[in-house]
């Protein structure tokens, strides 16, 4: 012992001696004497642990549910509609175009004679002086005082008058160069009337007034009231007449007055009316005929623009009129009142019939899904007690009232009643513009209001399909239902008192085809409790009918689709399938994928291809596959699995918690921002967690990768895409809510093929040699992630879905709270 103590001692000081020749040795070797003498401290030194981890307990919530907030009612005054705005001045009258535009008045026409008669012919008779031929000052004003006086209301028919001798005026025969045309007339006419039948000058103040006077009367005028013209007017030149029409029955073309004849019916029938004489003495008919031209007339509408607009004398009760409605459908009302000048749905008896027309519109507003109560009006009180102004005001109230109905159905109907952004996180669609002031242009326009307002609601297959399916299901009567035990799980060979309830459900909801097919198993069936190998074939094929996992054994599927879905229920799914089907686009393009996550279907549609439809696997509810839309471009073969930071931080940080190094083992790569490999062992996952350090994890291509040989992006916020799977054992379940999100395809390579326009053989050949590659997809191909547990089948019947994320009864409340809101403030 001593010798062993004084051999230490030796080679201490030896030590010593050696620390004290070099730079910082006498440190070095009280160091190490400490260690040497004092074992206690060398102990500790030795097993001195590794600085602690923080434990991660940090976790990523998803997205949650609101309470939902309707769209807010708020109270809007008209008071700046009370200003009549300043029109442009309506046209007198509209002239036609084009060689229908006759003359207006008679003997404005050109002169048109035979070919061998270009000059007009003087008569002895035009060159005699007589008492009647005044000058055109005179008779013109003369013409316009009797015209305004006598002819009233009346407008200036097509007139075929008569011409015969005044008593006591010497006739002068036609010459021969009219012989033809002479066969139409009286070989003998009155010197004076030939001098009265000169051409009308137009230019003349009188005669214009006279037109225009006659214009403006062309709604008395249709009634039927036939005038004489006066006689200044209505004789033409017989020279004049005579030409044209001669030649027109000659070569068979039709003549200039039966050119004009709807004009002519327009204002009223042919007047004949017996002419008077240049004394005021009725002549008598000799059976010659002038026709004279008609004067076009202005329509019914132009007439109604020259008189006070009824809307702008109620313009002063607007001063404190105000109405409570959305300020979209206020902006709209105020954009259209502030030029409008007539009523849209009063008149001067109350109520019109294009109000008639809308209420009922709005009474059936439960045919397209919608809540008719949304929509009602309480008719005007009309008390015949009541003062005018009294009167006026409730026409108003209506009017405006009305409006606001009409306009909210307008927006209910294109974009749905509630903004699905404010259901919960989980929805991300754009809420639809809808041009309110166009389609109240379009309805007030409109012979059909009724059609009018039901045009906006969505116009594809699919809604149609749900209206027709909605009208059914409210006209049938609430059929018996089968009730089996939901917790039943019947195997074959097992006995059960349900094996009856079984086969009644299944010939209730089975199809005829099924029913032929089994016949002979149904009619021998004693209603015996053993589930018999025939049975379980009949199983079988109506879950193979139905698409359910097809194992003949009776579980809770199984026994919800042969229990099926009450009428009332069915009406309830329809209703919201309606909602949200006014979310997405109305057409959803020639090519597009639809994915419904109630049914755990991708279908995808081109036009001229049958449909490819395949199960998919969708979010379980804690990670709920989002409803969104999107635009498919890129297709990914061999793909790595960037894993989202929600995975990281939820599923595989309490796995590092307990193995540091468990991302390297398990074939991941763990890298910087900036791309440098790390070891998953050297990093802070609390700092990763709390998201104050960035890191990149993804896992390498592979039989095991997640994401399997392809995926299909379309990027967006939620991280979501379609892909394949290992787990290919998944899609032989009922209800697939198994991923973090993204879309699962039972066949992944085809719905690849479909989307690139290639064939499945040319994407295989792209995942062969396992590189990592991508292609852009061409065209413009839409993916809906939808959810709906109504959805028209290929065959034409309606499929009713389980609300796997409970969104049904979140709609619910949404509409609940948005008919308790307008209800308050409507």
């Amino acid at each position: 012992m001593a010798k062993t103590v004084l051999r230490n001692i030796g080679t201490a000081g030896l030590l010593v001696g050696i620390f004290t020749m070099v730079p910082g040795g006498p440190v070095h070797a009280q160091s190490f004497l400490d260690r040497l003498f004092n074992p206690k401290y060398y102990k500790e030194d030795r097993q001195k642990p590794e600085p602690e981890r923080k434990k991660v307990k940090v976790r990523i919530s998803s997205p949650r549910y609101y309470t939902y907030k309707p769209d807010s009612q708020q109270l809007f005054s008209f008071s700046e509609l009370t200003k009549v705005p300043e029109r442009a001045p309506a046209p007198l009258a509209t002239l036609p175009e084009g060689p229908a535009a006759a003359p207006a008045l008679p003997g404005d026409e050109a002169l048109s004679l035979p070919p061998e008669t270009s000059a007009p012919v003087e008569t002895e008779a035009s060159a005699v002086p007589t008492e009647d031929m005044a000058a055109p000052e005179a008779n013109a004003e003369d013409l316009t005082e009797a015209a305004i006086d006598d002819a009233g209301d009346a407008a200036l028919p097509e007139t075929t008058e008569t011409i015969g001798a005044a008593d006591g005026v010497e006739t002068a025969p036609l010459p021969d160069v009219e012989a033809d045309a002479a066969d139409t007339i009286s070989e003998d006419v009155p010197a004076a009337e030939a001098a009265d039948a000169a051409p009308v000058d137009m230019s003349d103040p009188g005669v214009a007034l006279l037109a225009a006077a006659a214009a403006l009367r062309g709604d008395d005028a249709a009634s039927g009231e036939t005038v004489a013209a006066p006689a200044a007017v209505a004789e033409a030149d017989p020279a004049a007449e005579i030409g044209p029409a001669a030649d027109a029955d000659a070569a068979g073309e039709t003549p200039l007055a039966a050119e004009l004849e709807p004009a002519a019916t327009q204002a009223g029938p042919v007047a004949d009316a017996t002419p008077t004489g240049s004394d005021g003495v009725d002549t008598e008919p000799t059976g010659s005929t002038v026709t004279a031209a008609p004067v076009e007339t202005a329509s019914p509408a132009i007439a109604e623009a020259v008189r006070p607009a009824d809307f702008d004398a109620a313009r002063p009760l607007l001063a404190d009129f105000k109405l409570r409605t959305l300020p979209e459908v206020a902006k709209a009302m105020k954009a259209h009142y502030a030029e409008a000048e007539h009523f849209l749905w009063v008149d001067a008896d109350g109520v019109n019939e294009k109000a008639e027309a809308a209420l009922a519109a709005l009474a059936k507003a439960d045919r397209f899904g919608l809540l008719p109560d949304d929509y009602a009006v309480e008719l005007p009180n009309l008390a015949e007690n009541a003062d005018e102004e009294a009167r006026e005001r409730e026409l108003l109230r209506f009017e405006f009232a009305l409006t606001s109905k009409v306009l909210l159905y307008v927006l209910d109907a294109e974009r749905g009643r509630v903004d699905p952004n404010r259901i919960s996180g989980y929805h991300d669609l754009p809420r639809k513009k809808v041009d309110l002031e166009a389609a109240l242009a379009d309805i007030e326009g409109s012979d059909d209001v009724s059609t009018a307002i039901a045009s906006h609601h969505p116009d594809n297959d699919t809604f149609r399909a749900m209206v027709e399916k909605l009208a059914a299901l409210r006209a049938a009567d609430e059929a018996t239902r089968v009730e089996i035990d939901p917790t039943l799980l019947l195997k074959p060979g097992q006995s059960s008192e349900e094996v009856a309830n079984i086969v009644a459900a299944i010939k209730a909801e089975g199809s005829e085809e099924l029913a032929e097919n089994h016949a002979a198993t149904l009619a021998a069936y004693d209603g015996g409790p053993d589930y018999t190998p025939e049975l379980v074939a009949l199983v079988k094929d109506y879950q193979k009918e139905r698409k359910l996992t097809v194992d003949g054994i009776v579980g809770p599927s199984t026994v919800r689709s042969l229990v099926g879905v009450s009428n009332a229920a069915k009406i309830e799914k329809i209703e919201l399938a309606m909602e949200r089907l006014r979310w997405l686009p109305e057409a959803f393009g020639r090519r597009h994928v639809f994915i419904n996550q109630a049914a755990f279907t991708a279908t995808y549609s081109e036009e001229g291809r049958d449909p490819l439809t395949m199960r998919v696997v969708v979010g379980k509810k804690s990670n709920q596959t989002s409803f969104f839309t999107d635009k498919i471009e890129t297709v990914e073969y061999n793909p790595y699995w960037g894993v989202p930071l929600s995975i990281i931080v939820n599923e595989m940080v309490p796995k590092l918690n307990k193995d540091p190094s468990y991302l390297d083992r398990a074939g991941y790569e763990v890298s910087t921002v900036g791309g440098r490999a790390v070891s998953s062992a050297s990093v802070d996952w609390y700092a990763v967690a709390t998201q104050s350090q960035s890191i990149n994890v993804r896992q390498r291509p592979g039989s095991s990768n997640a994401l399997g040989a392809v995926k299909i992006l379309f990027p967006n916020k939620h991280h979501i895409y379609m892909h394949d799977t290992p787990a290919k054992s998944l899609f032989k379940h009922d209800r697939r809510a198994f991923s973090h999100g993204c879309i699962r395809l039972q066949h992944p390579r085809l719905m690849a093929a479909a989307v690139l326009g290639k064939s499945q053989d040319y994407v295989s050949s792209r995942i062969a040699p396992g590189v990592n590659e991508s292609e852009s997809v061409r065209g413009d191909i839409p993916v809906y992630v939808a959810y709906f547990t109504a959805w028209p089948k290929a065959g034409g019947d309606m499929g009713y879905y389980f609300d796997v994320y409970d969104r049904d009864l979140y709609l619910q409340k949404a509409l609940a709270r948005t008919h308790e809101e307008r209800d308050a403030n409507g």
